[in-house]
């Protein structure tokens, strides 16, 4: 799986986890995904990503998205 893949899945991944946690735990959740909106859209601008970084060290290679 290349680092663009997996920075999706993730993204993904943690939103789907926010709207569970706002649905079952407590409506604050919405916040975190605020925070993951927020976090994609400045790495769309900027390209700074910090689960890209982590998945580069945890040793996934760079490709493309598609």
């Amino acid at each position: 799986m290349s680092i663009d893949r997996a920075v999706l899945a993730f993204a993904g991944l943690m939103v789907l986890l926010s709207l569970l946690l706002t649905y079952f735990v407590h409506p604050g959740f919405v916040w975190f995904t605020a925070f993951i909106g927020v976090n994609l859209l400045q790495s769309a601008f900027t390209g700074f990503c910090p689960a890209a970084m982590i998945f580069r060290k945890l040793g996934l290679r760079p490709g493309t998205a598609f």
